[in-house]
């Protein structure tokens, strides 16, 4: 087996590793061998199989010692997104009913406009202005929001909480329009 793994990836220290993981593996999964088949053989296949698995593995990773690539990776903070998400949602109760449902069916969920015209039961040019009407609408609610740096905008009496420092300065709250 020793050979066959220096075969495969070509340097004995790894060659090692490699034999003890597919005996490991072997006596975890001892009663899936059939009695009467090449033991042999099934000990090869799962040295190969741990082998080929472990080279996929290492081709989606990177050496990355200094730290790098590893500080590159960060995630915004999700408290922005949960207050764009609840400034859209205080500016969706702010459009009339009829607005609001055609908005929600085409940009929400989807909907053609022909699908949507049939829920709402009206004509298709109906839907497409309503539509209209409630993205500029939305658009206008949106930016009348204040903006997360622009705290002296913001009135005391808000039911939002106030933004952590975490939030960079003058970063804007605004949502996209559906």
């Amino acid at each position: 087996m020793r050979a066959f793994a220096i075969s495969l990836c070509g340097n004995r220290d790894r060659a090692d590793d490699l034999v003890q993981e597919a005996l490991v593996k072997a006596w975890n999964h001892l009663d899936s061998f059939e009695e009467g088949t090449n033991l042999k053989a099934w000990l090869f296949t799962i040295l190969r199989n741990a082998y080929f698995s472990e080279l996929r593995k290492t081709k989606r990773e990177i050496a990355d010692s200094e730290g790098y690539h590893a500080a590159k990776l960060s995630a915004p903070p999700e408290q922005q997104g949960h207050l764009d998400l609840l400034d859209l949602n205080k500016a969706l109760t702010k459009l009339p009913a009829d607005q609001r449902e055609a908005l929600i069916l085409v940009g929400a969920e989807g909907f053609s406009y022909e699908d949507a015209a049939a829920v709402a039961g009206c004509a298709v040019g109906t839907v497409k202005s309503r539509v209209n009407r409630a993205r500029t609408r939305l658009n206008e609610l949106m930016s009348q929001t204040p903006a997360a740096g622009d705290k002296a905008n913001q009135s005391a009496d808000s039911d939002r909480p106030p933004l952590t420092p975490t939030t960079p300065a003058g970063s804007s709250r605004r949502a996209r329009a559906v």
